[in-house]
């Protein structure tokens, strides 16, 4: 169990899932499937529905499905909640067709951000959506939950609005928006929802929708972890707060000497030659005898004797630069997206306030600390509940059964899957798990995850004995967290695996191995493969766990990110060096022969990330082709809302660090031209990017990687419309058919050969 399962180390007391006193409405039983329709409702025996959900995904009820997770657990609290999935929202009657709701409207945009969902990272509009029914796109608007809560509040105006889901999560301050490429307002003040949660919501959904039951006002909801909503400038239920300007936390616009970003605050003041005093920072010493952890140190600052009293922390709330400001000014955007990175952990994380507007009509969205994480039973009880594990119904034909034109890409992915833990600690500077799900590792029980692999063996359509994966945001870091509970609280790294692997940070892979173990041996269960990332610096750390891996659990090919092998963009993603993955790949190479399998490794790569230059890129394709790597598909870097790289794409700073106005600026890949160049140099094998390659090279002044030999990355000849080829220094010269000879350097079957992987494997498109 990891540190954090022990609520005691939190500020305040998290009240358990289990112990609410359940609703009235319990009498009803349990639905099959939740509602979503009148008819279904009266076959309940239903007059109303307490809550319900909108959401802009297909209705699928499993645990990987945000709106069945809070349905399924909001109904185990004695609520009716039904579901309005994707609804037309060119008008407010769709949005009544369950009636009105007693308590509240639930407003998601589904799974994943609908923009993202809608639109590839060249801004094109994609041609299908794995969370609709046969795939169909265009049946979710864009920026999907302003547009539901909009029709939400036409539908009943009277109705509170709470929103949540990871479009609202990541949008909870004033953030860059690539598709139209402005800073935009918190999505608070444009949707007008009364609460928006962000982060995993059970705890805060439970608690909110027990004290709405209650008859409490929602606009005096204003004490629940993982929350944001709005006060006016200057309201009198703001009082009792000590108000610190984030400027204070973490100052814009001095030169500082540039310290490590990773350690402590404290001890960044140490390697500056200064003392560090500050109230939330401590210093936790292992004692030598039985390697315990010595109570936390607090040493006063002498100057400040008998002057000032440190308010608490739960009463403190950091005033950030406000929407005008950082729209306005990149560096404060930056310095601004720094502190909120800075105040998210659970343990020590400080309430934040952001003003927009000004005059009588500022406005404060105000986001509280972030929701403490729920222990390993209360993980069980989310995972536990009575899931149907299948679309509804309305999903099928009139034979119930779901053929290619209703089956939902999504579940069809995952319906043999299993997840066994949450969140990550990796903090990746393009990735949003951190940001949405929290670093503080939530891992389920063993015996959890054991019924629900038996409950798919037995219950599920289709299951032919294999389990498609075991695992969760990373596939590895189950039940792994630190050391110190103590220190785990008063930590304000962005990561425990970089620049290295934190020495607090507990790395034992025994309980993921003796479940691998156990789950495997069960009747009926012939394999589990692992599908989810891996994070292969982790894994090293336990050779027995790659060994057991490699032997059991992978299907021929193991997914792995090292994402780029250049130190520059690593060092922008907070990625390990290409290093650790060469010792992973030699541990998989020895492990995969002594069990006398032909396996590989599929290695993801991103394009054009920040703090990439087009030498980076060029590296990174001589190492594919000298490593006989050859991508069918690549990654090019998404700016998504709230993420670090994003910040560093949209102000060209680096919020790594301290922010400054002379501080370092960050290489940004923008243009579609200079896109597509770094597009093109992980396709360096695909003939349609050979003339933008060799025009590139030649500026470069690297034209000596242009050639017919092995050791050069594109030839100088250009295959034709009817499959010959042309040279590329002379439009004339005599061409060569696809049955040349094998060392001829205009061979047929350049394409297809290939010194690692079988003919057109490859990455796919990650995240």
């Amino acid at each position: 169990m990891t540190a954090f399962a022990d609520v005691s180390f939190f500020p305040r007391q998290a009240k358990p899932l289990t112990s609410y006193r359940k609703y009235w409405a319990q009498r009803f039983g349990t639905a099959p499937f939740l509602p979503m329709s009148r008819e279904e409702m009266q076959r309940l025996g239903w007059d109303s529905c307490d809550i319900i959900i909108v959401t802009g995904d297909a209705y699928v009820d499993h645990p990987s499905f945000g709106m069945a997770v809070i349905g399924r657990m909001l109904e185990d609290q004695g609520f009716r909640v039904g579901i309005i999935a994707q609804p037309d929202w060119q008008s407010a009657e769709p949005f009544k067709a369950l009636g009105k709701p007693n308590l509240f409207y639930g407003v998601t945009a589904g799974t994943m951000d609908s923009m993202i969902n809608r639109h590839t990272a060249d801004r094109k509009i994609r041609s299908d959506d794995a969370y609709t029914a046969g795939g169909q796109a265009g049946r979710r608007p864009d920026r999907a939950a302003l547009v539901y809560a909009q029709r939400c509040r036409e539908a009943f105006k009277d109705v509170p609005i709470v929103m949540g889901g990871i479009e609202g999560s990541l949008r909870r301050i004033a953030h860059y928006d690539y598709w139209s490429d402005k800073v935009r307002r918190s999505i608070v003040i444009d949707a007008k929802c009364d609460l928006l949660l962000y982060g995993n919501a059970e705890r805060a959904i439970v608690e909110i929708a027990h004290r709405l039951a209650a008859r409490e006002p929602i606009e005096q909801i204003t004490d629940v972890r993982g929350t944001a909503f709005l006060r006016r400038s200057g309201d009198p239920t703001a009082e009792g707060w000590l108000e610190i300007d984030s400027t204070s936390v973490d100052a814009p616009g001095r030169v500082d000497a540039h310290v490590n970003p990773y350690l402590m605050i404290s001890d960044q003041a140490r390697a500056q030659g200064a003392t560090c005093a500050r109230e939330d920072e401590a210093e936790a010493v292992a004692s030598a005898e039985n390697g315990k952890v010595k109570p936390l140190v607090f040493v006063p600052n002498p100057a400040l004797a008998g002057k000032l009293k440190a308010p608490p922390r739960e009463r403190s709330v950091i005033r950030l630069p406000s929407y005008e400001q950082v729209k306005s000014d990149a560096v404060l955007y930056a310095h601004a997206n720094r502190v909120l990175h800075l105040e998210t952990n659970p343990g020590n994380a400080r309430a934040l306030v952001q003003a927009h507007g000004e005059g009588v009509t500022a406005r404060d969205v105000w986001i509280t600390a972030p929701p403490i994480p729920l222990t390993t039973a209360e993980m069980d009880h989310v995972f536990d509940l009575p899931y149907a594990r299948e679309p509804h119904p309305v999903y099928a034909d009139e034979n119930g059964s779901h053929d290619h034109g209703t089956k939902i890409p999504a579940w069809e992915m995952i319906r043999f899957s299993v997840n066994i833990m949450r969140g990550c600690f990796g903090g990746c500077t393009f990735c949003s798990i951190t940001e949405h799900e929290g670093r503080i590792i939530q891992s389920r029980s063993e015996d959890s995850v054991i019924r629900e692999i038996e409950a798919i063996r037995d219950k599920v359509k289709g299951f032919t004995g294999t389990i498609s994966d075991l695992g969760g945001p990373t596939a590895n870091m189950y039940r792994i967290g630190c050391k110190s509970p103590e220190i785990e609280a008063a930590c304000r790294k962005p990561s425990c695996v970089y620049p290295g692997i934190c020495s607090n940070l507990n790395t034992d892979h025994s309980s993921l191995i003796q479940m691998y173990r156990r789950a495997r041996s069960l009747k009926g269960i012939k394999k589990i493969l692992i599908g989810s990332g891996l994070r292969y610096d982790l894994a090293v750390q336990s050779p027995e766990y790659v060994k057991e891996l490699v032997t059991h659990h992978v299907g021929g090919y193991l997914k792995i990110a090292p994402e780029h092998t250049e130190g520059g963009p690593l060092s922008k993603m907070m990625k390990p060096g290409i290093g650790s993955y060469d010792k992973f790949k030699q541990m998989f190479d020895k492990y995969s022969a002594e069990a006398g399998k032909k396996q590989y490794l599929i290695p993801y790569f991103i394009a054009a990330h920040p703090g990439t230059s087009d030498e980076d890129m060029m590296n990174l394709a001589v190492w594919l082709k000298k490593n006989g790597f050859r991508a069918d598909q690549v990654q090019t870097f998404y700016p998504s809302p709230m993420a670090t790289a994003t910040a560093m794409y949209h102000t060209n700073r680096n919020p790594l660090r301290k922010v400054t106005r002379s501080s370092e600026s960050v290489d940004i890949v923008r243009g579609d031209k200079r896109r597509r160049l770094h597009k093109a140099f992980l396709r360096y094998h695909d003939a349609n990017n050979w003339p933008l390659l060799r025009e590139a090279l030649k500026a470069m002044g690297r034209a000596d990687l242009i050639g017919n030999g092995k050791h050069h990355l594109i030839p100088t000849f250009q295959p034709l419309a009817d499959g010959n080829y042309q040279s590329a220094r002379r439009k004339n010269s005599t061409v060569a058919t696809p049955g040349a000879k094998p060392n001829s350097p205009v061979r047929g079957r350049l394409l297809t050969q290939h010194t690692g992987l079988p003919p057109r494997a490859g990455t796919k498109a990650k995240r």
